[in-house]
């Protein structure tokens, strides 16, 4: 009787798993099938449902499209410069909300704003500070000037520029949702560590480093791993800053090459897209990957 009923119980928890489990399949995995089947279908026509046949060339082309490989090293460089700026400030601005009791919840209200702020609304902020028009230089260039140095044209000047405001941008963007994350583990620390370490004239760094930081790395990593999907998927921060033309400004990303092939002017082909698609999997899967590996070691759950 007794295996009855713990039968019965694992029956049941299976059926309350079934919906999730249904929906993961209908929205996810069978997409996914579905795009890396396509990617493998040369010449397919989705109004037809036809193709000219099977095999590698639709990979081919987009590893040897320019405009690709263009749109992989911007994304690369975005994911590099901005995963690892904004966890670093999130984290500094975190420890010292922290350190401002009184006045922390207004200090948290205010960094979290840009995060509900809408992602174009934010957009249209950062070209009035730094697009050139025929009125004005912009708010940041004016900065320059009174530093004695030469207006530049950061939305559509030189590459490093663009990248440089992109990048800025994402930060931005992202960063009140990790402060917000940051803030909330830093409260979670137990206090009689640092009341031990205090009692034996433990250095503030040393606190930080040997107490804090350990205690907080799983949120770290979280923080980590999301950023660098992220930032992967990155579209509409470099739509809001430099247009729907991507390719003209040299600031595509692989999500907007996805796009474009899709449904941009050049769009039409859904087998490029399906190949670039499955190729941004890879990449964002290998990077998990190592990032759990490099884990194991650095993160401390308790």
């Amino acid at each position: 009787m007794k295996n009855d009923n713990s039968f019965s119980g694992g029956g049941k928890a299976w059926l309350y798993l079934l919906p999730a489990f249904l929906f993961l399949g209908v929205f996810m995995i069978y997409p996914l099938i579905d795009v890396f089947i396509y990617s493998f279908e040369e010449g397919y026509n989705f109004a037809s449902q036809t193709s000219f046949g099977t095999g590698g060339y639709n990979y081919s082309y987009v590893l040897h499209d320019p405009y690709f490989l263009q749109a992989v090293k911007n994304t690369f460089l975005l994911v590099l410069i901005t995963v690892p700026v904004s966890t670093g400030l999130a984290l500094l601005i975190s420890v010292a909300l922290s350190s401002v009791k009184p006045l922390r919840d207004l200090f948290q209200t205010i960094y979290f704003l840009p995060y509900v702020t809408n992602t174009l609304a934010v957009g249209l902020v950062f070209m009035v500070l730094f697009k050139k028009t025929a009125y004005s230089d912009g708010l940041v260039n004016l900065l320059i000037h009174w530093f004695g140095g030469s207006s530049v044209d950061f939305i559509d000047g030189p590459y490093w520029a663009k990248m440089t405001v992109l990048c800025l941008y994402t930060i931005w963007v992202v960063m009140p949702f990790k402060i917000l994350i940051l803030t909330s583990a830093l409260a979670s620390v137990n206090q009689n560590y640092y009341r031990a370490a205090q009692v034996d004239g433990t250095s503030k760094l040393r606190i930080f480093t040997r107490i804090t930081l350990p205690m907080i790395s799983p949120m770290l990593f979280y923080l980590v791993i999301t950023g660098f999907i992220g930032a992967f998927k990155a579209y509409s921060d470099a739509v809001a800053l430099f247009g729907t033309d991507l390719n003209a400004a040299g600031m595509n990303t692989i999500v907007g090459y996805v796009y474009d092939m899709l449904y941009g002017s050049s769009g039409g082909y859904p087998s490029y897209a399906s190949a670039a698609a499955i190729l941004l999997f890879a990449i964002v899967l290998t990077i998990t990957c190592i990032n759990l590996l490099i884990s194991r070691k650095h993160v401390h759950y308790i």
